[in-house]
């Protein structure tokens, strides 16, 4: 398998296709799975969108997963848009395969300004130390968490980690803590049930994303630490519900998301 590190910011690079300016296409990341990851998903959709509008920044994503990508297809974005002001932009993005639609996406763009700044959001701890450091397949860079997301006992529902990529372009960062958000809410939802684990999936239960929004507040690096500090306030109907913030290593609050997710456990 090549090295995910650079098959990701490969995969980032979309390129415009034949039929026209509003539609560009994504190759998908080399992974031993048969189905599309959906950070993949939302991370493309960040680029898309800011190939499509590129004067501004993205502002928000909200994203519905409509059904599994196929790994051997390449995707492709159409991007429609609504409205391109001076300060705002709207637009839809449809993410296409043979087989049909895999997901759509609505998102906000905003030219930057200036304005009064205030946030009121609890600072982050410590910077863990590097004994804490964690591998998670999919994310190719450095991890740190003190909380282990696959210990079968009961926990409350909160989860925080750090994470760091390598040096990488500033334009990316959206897109790659797109990509980062996906991973850990379904979860962090599980912590409280006792014999279940978020590497159970496929087998203790069964999970899928249907929906995910993102907010960027604020300009930043992901070559630089950033804390992921997240919270499922609920599990009920075979749904699951999270949210979370994303700060800097000195308290700035960049960017928050929730995740609604299918989590299916077979009733004994």
């Amino acid at each position: 398998m090549p090295d995910l590190w650079s098959d990701l910011v490969s995969c980032l690079d979309l390129s415009a296709t034949p039929s026209g300016d509003d539609v560009f296409e994504g190759r998908n990341l080399r992974l031993p799975y048969s189905r599309v990851f959906g950070g993949q998903l939302l991370g493309q959709f960040v680029r898309a969108a800011t190939a499509g509008i590129p004067d501004k920044s993205i502002k928000s994503l909200h994203t519905v997963f409509a059904r599994e990508g196929r790994t051997d297809e390449p995707i492709r974005y159409r991007v429609h848009r609504h409205h391109a002001g001076r300060s705002f932009a709207t637009l839809s993005l449809v993410a296409e395969q043979s087989t049909g639609v895999v997901a759509t996406a609505s998102v906000s763009l905003h030219a930057e300004e200036q304005g009064p700044h205030r946030q009121s959001v609890a600072a982050p701890p410590e910077l863990l130390s590097a004994e804490h450091k964690v591998e998670w397949d999919l994310l190719p860079w450095e991890t740190r968490a003190s909380v282990d997301l696959d210990d079968l006992g009961a926990a409350p529902p909160e989860f925080e980690f750090w994470m760091r990529t390598p040096q990488v372009d500033p334009a990316l960062a959206p897109a790659l803590t797109a990509y980062a958000t996906d991973l850990t809410l379904i979860g962090t939802a599980l912590l409280p049930l006792d014999g279940y684990a978020q590497g159970g999936n496929g087998t203790a239960f069964v999970s899928a994303v249907t929906s995910h929004t993102l907010w960027f507040h604020r300009r930043f690096r992901t070559d630089e630490w950033l804390l992921l500090r997240q919270h499922s306030p609920l599990l009920a109907q075979a749904r699951a519900y999270g949210r979370g913030d994303i700060l800097t290593e000195d308290g700035t609050l960049v960017a928050s998301y929730a995740q609604e997710a299918m989590v299916r456990i077979p009733q004994t």
